[in-house]
This record gives structure tokens, sequence and C-alpha cells, in this order.
């Protein structure tokens, strides 16, 4: 590990960043670096535009995965090498377009759940559903953070690293999945995962 590399590592741990997120933008720093064979602390303005046009017309990634790229090299020149830039306009943000997302109805979702023969993970996924989870909130749960008596899941450190309530839904309460989601990481003995953690790529 270079000592930049080290450095943008640390002073992304003591801000408490997400795992996920200092991973990312340790991905997003080395291509950087990759593209132009050289360390980042020695690339300037000029290289930086030359590579968000390089991301725009050639790799022709969408305006949310260059967003990642660019929050990764402000922390960068920001943070670690702090750079007294105007980063707006060094690293300007592409407009993302606004658009609805799909959402199935409950004979469509209950179609899909008739797919998934895994106990666990049709649990799972009845969980988000009815709760409005994420993946990884939902294969966090722990049975402690499901209170039936106020209709209530806790859900601890979701995104943003925050804690909030979402309501327990009576059917899920009541679903046989349901009960299987209070048994948190234990679920079936003769599951193929039954002895590790589930995580949300196992899902």
């Amino acid at each position: 590990m270079t000592q930049l590399r080290q450095r943008m590592s640390e002073d992304m741990e003591v801000r408490n960043f997400a795992l996920n997120t200092q991973l990312s933008y340790l991905q997003q720093v080395s291509l950087f670096a990759r593209y132009f064979s050289k360390s980042p602390d020695l690339l300037g303005r000029e290289d930086i535009r030359t590579y968000q046009v390089y991301l725009t017309n050639e790799k022709k990634l969408a305006p949310g995965s260059i967003h990642i790229s660019i929050a990764a090299l402000r922390f960068l020149y920001k943070v670690t090498l702090g750079r007294d830039w105007a980063l707006e306009e060094v690293l300007p943000l592409p407009k993302k377009s606004q658009k609805l997302p799909i959402i199935l109805s409950p004979e469509e979702f209950q179609r899909f759940l008739g797919c998934v023969l895994d106990v666990k993970h049709h649990a799972i996924l009845t969980t988000c559903y009815a709760a409005g989870l994420r993946i990884s909130e939902a294969v966090r749960l722990k049975p402690a953070g499901i209170d039936s008596q106020r209709m209530v899941i806790r859900v601890e450190q979701g995104k943003g690293q925050k804690d909030r309530y979402v309501m327990l839904s009576p059917k899920l309460r009541r679903n046989r999945s349901g009960r299987v989601v209070q048994r948190s990481q234990r679920f079936l003995p003769h599951s193929q995962w039954a002895s590790s953690a589930l995580t949300s790529a196992k899902v």
C-alpha cells in the first residue's frame, strides 16, 4: 500500500466512513491513477478534466457512476492532499435524470416470492418488501430488534450509519417468514450457510 493510499484510508477511518464507502473511494482513486500511470498527487486540474471526459465519452458511464468517482476524487484532493481548489469547478457533478422506481404490485410480488424456494431468502425478501428495508439492513436484523408489542423493527446502522425504526406489518408478524426472521441468522439447520453469517451478496 502506498503512503498516499494509506493516508487516504486513515482520513476516511477517522471520519467513520462506512467500510463499503472506503473501499469504493479507494477503488475509484486507483482507477484514476492507473489511467495516467501516475500517482494522483502528481496530477492536476487538466488531468482531472481529461479523466472526466474519458468517463463520460469513452466509458459512457451513467451519471450515478460518475458521481462516485467525483466524490472519491473530491475527498482525495480536498482532505488528503489539502488542495485549495473550488471543487465545484474542478470536479463538477453531472446532472442526474430523475426516474421513478418500478414498484411491484402485491400480486406481482407474491408471484415473485413463489419463485424463491430458499426459506431464509423468502423471509428476508418478504421483510424487505413489508418494512421497506434494504437487503443489507435485513440481513443484519437481530431478534431483539423486532418488537411485536409496539409493532416496530429497529434497524441499526442503516444507510448513512443511522439507526431508525420502521413499522412491523401485522401480516409479516403472523407470517411464517416473519417467525423465521426473528430467529435471525440461524434460519434452517440444513441450509448451506447455516454456519456462516448472512450477507447481501449471499442473498
